[in-house]
């Protein structure tokens, strides 16, 4: 028997090998955010690994980042080094060169200004991408790169990890009348839309209550808080409150006969949202619908728009 199993052992080994470089090969734009050694430790670690999501493998990365600002700069060359040494990703000059060595493109740079033009050379490369939040810095930006992708015929979604959370993925109801969420909501002085640096979660974790139809805001602004109040098309009131510098994540959705309040939580684990990336690179169908993404964009632009009008209700563009 001992024989027969070390026969067997090679050809164990090569199935092995074989399963590992049929993994879709996957290349990272921006090594800036914690959520690059987060995804490729889920998608490089051994089978069996605690929170390993098969069928695909970070074999590269472009550090990217930007120089004015400071949790860039502090983490990029950290994070870079972290998933070449930990994990065997080659870090690599330029985009050009990524593009050329992987199947699919996880465009995670924190700064949303670079995306369109991140996102604009992998469209050309036919590369299906995933782009990490914020979609970009504008709305306007954000609407290019779907431009660009239907044009190209290159599928991409973006989404905030909070849809796949626990909040998400129980609480919406198809008789829900509105919803409430709340989350954090620090500003990054270079980006226009203020809510897209960090207040994207909940407003994201909104729609995935609520889903898309929403056709103006009203927000109101004060030192630690704003407060936005959208109203969707048939006549339901979804709010969100972005509070600084930090909070938990919660909700409360309102039904005809109940009114469900999820307890504050953190922001929960990123293997959901991983799961969803692998399977969209497999198939090329967005779990989230570009419209939807572009009108959470939209939602943030009226609400960007509304402070700006001291508060006044504007209708989304």
């Amino acid at each position: 028997m001992y024989n027969a199993f070390v026969k067997l052992l090679p050809l164990a080994l090569f199935a092995a090998i074989c399963a590992r470089s049929a993994d879709l090969r996957v290349g990272i734009i921006g090594t800036d955010t914690s959520h690059v050694p987060a995804f490729t430790q889920m998608l490089n670690s051994a089978d069996g690994a605690k929170d390993h999501v098969p069928g695909a493998r970070v074999v590269a990365a472009y550090k990217g980042g930007s120089k004015d600002i400071e949790s860039s700069i502090s983490r990029v060359d950290q994070y870079a080094e972290d998933v070449r040494t930990k994990w065997g990703v080659e870090i690599v000059p330029d985009i050009a060169t990524l593009l050329g060595k992987v199947d699919a493109v996880l465009l995670t740079s924190v700064d949303g200004r670079v995306h369109l033009e991140q996102a604009r050379a992998a469209i050309a490369a036919h590369k299906p991408l995933f782009i990490d939040k914020p979609l970009a810095a504008t709305l306007e930006d954000a609407r290019e790169i779907a431009r660009l992708a239907k044009q190209a015929g290159v599928p991409w979604f973006s989404s905030s990890s909070l849809r796949y959370g626990e909040i998400g993925a129980t609480m919406k109801f198809a008789d829900a009348t509105g919803a409430a969420t709340w989350g954090p909501g620090p500003f990054e002085p270079h980006h226009y839309l203020d809510l897209s640096w960090y207040a994207i979660h909940p407003v994201e974790l909104l729609y995935a209550l609520l889903g898309p139809g929403c056709e103006s805001v009203t927000r109101i602004s004060a030192e630690n808080s704003d407060v936005m109040v959208g109203r969707w098309k048939d006549g339901r009131l979804g709010t969100v409150r972005a509070i600084r510098p930090y909070s938990e994540y919660g909700a409360v959705v309102y039904r005809p006969r109940e009114i469900v309040e999820a307890k504050p939580q953190a922001a929960g684990s990123y293997r959901p949202l991983v799961l969803e990336i692998v399977k969209f690179f497999e198939t090329g169908k967005p779990p989230v619908p570009n419209e939807e993404t572009l009108e959470i964009f939209a939602f943030m632009d009226a609400a960007q728009r509304s402070k700006e009008q001291g508060g006044r209700p504007v209708a989304l563009r």
